[in-house]
């Protein structure tokens, strides 16, 4: 049987070519995908006037005494249903982690944990707060991702909050280059208009700083329901990525104010509550492909006193199922709350391992299997993988031994898109 000849003329690819132009750039433009780079498993908030260069040290220490008053890191793992294998590995990885780095991401608050204190206390705090920081990326005590949540853009505190993100900023410019991981929050939001207002400002601090542009961008956090689902019928948050390409770095959700906004009684509000599991889908839709992260919240159920053992009970089984949803980030509030966080997070890595690793294995063998993945498939095994070694739950041996892939690759197959336009 003889070979059809095509049928469509390039005049006819052109017109669709023309017809789809706008459709390419907004793919190439606003869906970029992740970037590859490490994402913290949790941010700690603080309030502003006690970060000290040695807090998150500090921490640490805090985390892994209360850890051993309670019967040590493997009976923790115990108590969050891991076998005792699984226990002893993960014990011994939390161990190391709370000695070396037991705050991935620090926020220093200057809203609901700083309060209302007056101009001049607060000008005192945020240019003391620029320089604690500064000291301690210097002598690098400080954790990888660091930064301020200052006020919220409604009428009352716009200006505070504003004048409090430009004496922070400013301090940080002021004594050198900025922290690589520099982080900006802005706090509950209703409106893509509050967003935008928060655009102009980082460009402005840009540009009287000499900094590149782009190189403030901010979290979002999703505390109103006005953010989800606006006035008009539509979803505001939905076009937050679209309204400032490439600005916003996270949206994190906010257990207690979204909760309390739609009237949830106290004793009920929590991060898995049916409203929060709702918010928190609309979020993940929300940036599907364009490169910012999603985090959970909080738990205010504190691992203190008589309540050790059942708060971190709660609080593990809280983190595996954010993660087990695709949200890989929290919030965590007290020292005590270091130890279940990363305990669950590891075993959630640990025990996804070896099926991750073997599929991974099979698809770049072209090995047949039990499973046939996808390329879309694969990309998600790798971030998987990939996730794990940058949280410290596995190591790169162990995936080069498992999965038969080195990290360069393992990044590669997770983020094909980053690994095309670094070979270039």
């Amino acid at each position: 049987m003889a070979v059809p000849e095509a049928s469509l003329t390039a005049a006819d690819l052109a017109r669709i070519d023309g017809q789809l132009a706008d459709t390419d750039r907004l793919l190439e433009q606003n869906y970029p995908g992740d970037d590859g780079s490490r994402q913290p498993v949790h941010t700690v908030y603080v309030p502003a006037d006690r970060f000290t260069p040695s807090l998150a040290a500090d921490w640490g220490t805090q985390a892994l005494a209360t850890a051993a008053a309670h019967g040590g890191l493997a009976r923790l793992g115990s108590l969050l249903g891991q076998d005792a294998e699984l226990a002893g590995a993960v014990a011994s990885r939390v161990e190391a982690k709370l000695g070396s780095e037991p705050i991935e991401d620090l926020r220093l608050d200057f809203e609901d944990g700083f309060g209302d204190r007056g101009d001049d206390a607060e000008d005192a705090a945020a240019v003391a707060a620029a320089s604690a920081v500064a000291a301690a990326v210097s002598a690098g005590s400080a954790p990888p991702f660091i930064g301020i949540r200052f006020k919220c853009f409604e009428a009352p505190t716009r200006a505070r909050g504003l004048r409090t993100l430009d004496l922070f900023v400013s301090g940080l410019a002021a004594a050198g280059e900025l922290p690589e991981g520099l982080v900006l929050t802005l706090p509950k939001v209703t409106t893509v208009a509050q967003v935008q207002a928060m655009d102009y400002a980082v460009s402005r601090l840009e540009e009287i700083h000499s900094l590149p542009s782009g190189r403030l961008r901010f979290e979002v956090q999703v505390e109103t329901p006005q953010l989800i689902l606006g006035p008009d019928g539509t979803s505001p948050v939905a076009q937050l990525p679209h309204a400032v390409p490439g600005r916003i770095s996270g949206l994190h959700y906010g257990t207690y104010d979204y909760s309390a906004s739609l009237q949830i009684s106290a004793e009920y509000q929590s991060m898995e509550h049916p409203v929060a599991d709702f918010a928190k889908e609309v979020m993940q839709l929300a940036v599907a492909g364009t490169g910012i992260r999603l985090s959970d919240g909080s738990t205010n159920i504190i691992p203190v006193g008589d309540n050790v053992e059942n708060a971190w009970q709660l609080h593990g089984r809280l983190v595996r199922r954010s993660l087990e949803r695709g949200y890989y980030q929290g919030w965590d509030l007290h020292p005590a709350q270091l130890p279940s966080r990363f305990a669950a997070t590891y075993a959630f890595y640990r025990q996804g391992l070896p099926a991750a690793a073997a599929r991974l294995r099979n698809y770049v063998e072209q090995t047949e299997g039990g499973v046939m993945d996808e390329p879309a498939t694969a990309r998600a095994l790798a971030a998987f993988v990939l996730r794990g070694v940058q949280c410290g739950a596995v190591g790169a041996e162990e995936v080069l031994a498992l999965a038969g892939v080195a990290i360069p690759k393992l990044t590669g197959l997770a983020h094909p898109r980053l690994a095309q336009t670094t070979s270039k």
